[in-house]
């Protein structure tokens, strides 16, 4: 990682290390903004008509619901954060170079079509719930968890560490559809859906893999007679199957700067919030 780093310095300047931020910007304000005020506004509600703290299955329940509403509102920022940060990576010729957010969601929608960007927004939606839950939900738990004991009180100490645990569940959760989500977001159709008509002699691109699903059989490539029928969608499961030949590690590629990114931005996250809250807001019941 600070390899990467360095040769970025290097080769791009300091400041290409923050290429994307008008974008990741956009993603939170749409994103982030969505989810919790879903998930406040909700819990909140709910809270009032009972005794104490919600359970925590209704804690998750409602973290998955705001969050996969959240990764759908925000795919189309998040698909331009990724290319903005992975341009540095292509060869000069290959680059988008997109000035910024606005220009990069202006350019996908004229070039590509809308319905681009909303690429890998089943990863996305997907992402959203399980970040969410490590984060809203598990933050509600372990600040419960922790004030229960008795030794702390609804402190500063007592925020930092139940978001300290709370951003350790959601890099855990949420790395592996990350690194699919990348893979999907980057692809330039490598991740493609087919749909054969039953029975058919069909060419297949090559780049379709050798699966079965229910009575459909997908070939590798060349000229063949599929038996049963229906449509075989390949993108997501493609992605999952190329990615799973390279071990089961594979999905956990990054773990370690997916922490270091997502476990600082948690524990602030929710330490202004607390303050903002204690000065500004009302007192959740915890």
């Amino acid at each position: 990682m600070t390899g990467m780093a360095l040769q970025v310095v290097r080769s791009d300047g300091f400041l290409a290390l923050y290429n994307g931020l008008s974008a990741s910007l956009c993603r939170q304000m749409t994103y982030s903004l969505t989810r919790f005020a879903i998930y406040e506004t909700v819990r909140d509600k709910v809270a009032k008509g009972s005794q104490g703290p919600l359970p925590f299955y209704q804690k998750v329940l409602l973290g998955s619901l705001s969050g996969c509403i959240g990764g759908f509102v925000g795919t189309p920022a998040d698909m331009v954060n990724v290319r903005m940060q992975n341009d540095m990576k292509l060869p000069q010729d290959q680059r988008r170079n997109y000035a910024h957010a606005l220009d990069g969601l202006y350019r996908v929608a004229r070039e590509e079509g809308l319905k681009k960007l909303f690429s890998g927004a089943t990863m996305a939606s997907s992402r959203g719930m399980l970040v969410t839950v490590g984060q809203l939900s598990c933050y509600d738990q372990a600040k419960q968890l922790v004030l229960s004991t008795g030794y702390l009180p609804d402190n500063i100490v007592t925020h930092f560490i139940a978001s300290f645990i709370a951003g350790g569940c959601a890099t855990f959760l949420c790395q592996p559809l990350d690194v699919l989500k990348t893979r999907l977001m980057n692809s330039k159709g490598e991740y493609q859906t087919w749909t054969v008509p039953p029975p058919v002699t069909a060419s297949l691109p090559a780049a379709a893999p050798s699966t079965a699903l229910g009575p459909v059989c997908v070939f590798e490539s060349g000229s063949q007679t599929v038996h049963g029928g229906g449509s075989v969608t390949t993108g997501v499961l493609h992605c999952t199957m190329e990615t799973a030949k390279l071990g089961p590690m594979a999905f956990y590629k990054g773990l370690l700067p997916a922490g270091i990114r997502l476990m600082p931005h948690t524990v602030l996250t929710f330490m202004f919030l607390e303050q903002l809250r204690k000065h500004f807001g009302t007192k959740v019941p915890s």
